[in-house]
């Protein structure tokens, strides 16, 4: 086993549908630019209201990354 080094970032991605979408929309979005991702855990769940209505799910997401050689 070879020793390796992570980077965690923080994300938030939205979606009009849920919060499923949400994070996903932001790991793929960070997977255009980073490689090697690892392990996505999501921290916090919100949702934008406008007159009374839910119009956005916020997914905030940690993610890990290899840092490469």
């Amino acid at each position: 086993m070879t020793d390796s080094v992570y980077k965690i970032v923080d994300l938030v991605g939205s979606s009009a549908n849920s919060w499923e979408d949400a994070a996903k929309n932001a790991i793929e979005t960070a997977g255009k630019s980073l490689r090697e991702l690892r392990i996505a855990e999501i921290v916090k769940l919100d949702m934008k209201v406008e007159n009374g209505k839910v119009i956005a799910y916020r997914s905030r997401v940690k993610l890990s990354f290899k840092y490469g050689d």
